[in-house]
């Protein structure tokens, strides 16, 4: 059950990722505006807690590894 919810959080964490990436250009190319894009602090917030997410889930992978 924990491996699913592990799985689940890395898949959405995955989803994540890829929905931030940067379409178009080169990776080395300076964005032409400094400022933020809209909703990205918002994204870094989902990000983060699905991050959180997957170190629950793989904390309490561990731990019930180690019960047995």
């Amino acid at each position: 059950m924990r491996l699913k919810a592990a799985a689940a959080a890395a898949a959405l964490l995955a989803g994540l990722t890829a929905g931030c990436a940067p379409h178009g250009g080169t990776a080395d190319k300076a964005p032409a505006t400094p400022a933020a894009p809209s909703g990205y602090s918002e994204m870094q917030q989902k990000v983060a807690a699905a991050e959180s997410a997957v170190a629950r889930a793989d904390q309490d992978a561990t731990q019930d590894d180690t019960a047995h």
